[in-house]
């Protein structure tokens, strides 16, 4: 196992009823003036919104709502928070909703603590040296976001979407009520439990295949994920899959599962170009590459696909090429049949390609020649579009 340095300081709350538990959080990491913001209308019709607030003020705290953040968060939404609430007064930012609220969360937190533009820090121009104290109430499992050091918003003017890394992007403490969950409509599910197991897999192929336990946490996730996945899609109240999916996204993405080893994290890149071109959602996108990635990569280590598939689906073949084939076909294979797409014909929002636009999205995935991304076999531009073509059917 390589050297690592792991730090998770985000305290969960887990578990039924623990939403009305938010005040109580955020009085006792010292906030006193809160902004809490929120995605759509579910909040406030699902009476979430309704029970953070009162806890809020049976705690004695003042605070003020803003709604309104999309899924796949844009950055003129959070850079206007930060215009607005700049100088304001308040301490703590708590988050109600899953990813792109707390994403945008951690976003006007750069800026009311650093200042603004905060595409700079997104853009690598400046580094983050503070951060206004965050919270948050988890209403969907699926991007980690409630434990993770990262932050992606997509700049809609120049349709780049960007993360920013840094442990000020930690939350301080995570509420996580799997009951919270029983509403998400099924694909919203599907793409929850797809982002978690990406979050896993990105991580499984990198730079090492000898960090033993590490490996075994990842497995041991994606077991979880995908069998809990299957029963949270037959019975939306089923407490135990809902609290199983909650648990595992955020053990997906608070570097667990990468301990000892680098971050690959080349769907997420192929995937992050899709998502801000064409607006798909964050799970889709990554549900349609991975297939395409895995096969263009496989030749590159075909025994760490053979050991996942063995480990994971039960994949008894012993030759390691077939087993790793039958591998990504088996991953293929359930996200289809949950009702993921896993090629661009099979997303309503993108459909088939032209060669101008494959070229297009694989130029900006390379930063338009100026990067490779990968550990387990680095692609560059040329690879990403050999992808592209691939995942065009």
């Amino acid at each position: 196992m390589n050297s690592f340095t792991y730090y998770s300081p985000t305290r969960v709350i887990f578990g039924a009823k623990t939403t009305d538990q938010a005040g109580a959080a955020v009085k006792a990491h010292g906030g006193t003036n809160v902004l809490v913001l929120y995605g759509g209308g579910s909040a406030l019709r699902n009476g979430v919104l309704d029970r953070v607030t009162k806890s809020l003020e049976s705690a004695g705290l003042s605070y003020e709502c803003v709604g309104g953040i999309q899924p796949n968060p844009r950055l003129s939404f959070a850079q206007k928070l930060v215009d607005k609430y700049q100088g304001k007064g308040f301490d703590f930012l708590l988050a109600v909703g899953g990813g792109s609220v707390i994403d945008t969360m951690k976003g006007v937190s750069m800026g009311l603590a650093c200042g603004s533009p905060i595409w700079d820090f997104y853009e690598g121009k400046r580094t983050l040296t503070a951060a206004i104290p965050m919270g948050s109430v988890l209403t969907i499992a699926a991007a980690g976001s409630e434990t993770s050091a990262s932050s992606v918003l997509t700049n809609e003017e120049t349709g780049v979407k960007r993360g920013v890394n840094t442990d000020f992007n930690r939350p301080l403490f995570a509420i996580m009520d799997p009951e919270l969950t029983y509403t998400l409509p099924a694909y919203q599910t599907a793409c929850g439990v797809t982002d978690i197991m990406m979050h896993t897999l990105d991580r499984y192929f990198s730079d090492s295949d000898t960090d033993y336990l590490t490996d075994a946490i990842g497995e041991a996730i994606l077991r979880d994920v995908m069998d809990a996945g299957l029963l949270a899609l037959a019975d939306r109240s089923n407490y135990s899959a809902r609290s199983e999916i909650m648990w595992c996204g955020s053990l997906s993405h608070n570097d667990l599962t990468g301990l000892g080893h680098g971050r690959d994290f080349s769907v997420h890149q192929l995937g992050h170009e899709l998502s801000a071109k064409f607006d798909i959602a964050h799970g889709a996108s990554l549900a349609i590459m991975w297939p395409a990635w895995a096969r263009y990569c496989c030749a590159a280590g075909p025994r760490r696909f053979a050991e996942l598939g063995r480990r994971v689906l039960n994949i008894a073949e012993p030759n390691d090429e077939l087993a790793a084939q039958l591998t990504i076909n088996g991953f293929e294979a359930y996200w289809q049949r949950i009702g993921m797409p896993v090629r661009f014909s099979e997303a309503p929002e993108i459909g088939i390609l032209s060669e101008e636009t494959l070229n297009e999205l694989a130029r900006r995935c390379s930063y338009y020649d100026t990067r490779v991304v990968g550990f387990f076999r680095p692609i560059g531009t040329a690879d990403m579009l050999e992808i592209y073509r691939a995942a065009n059917r």
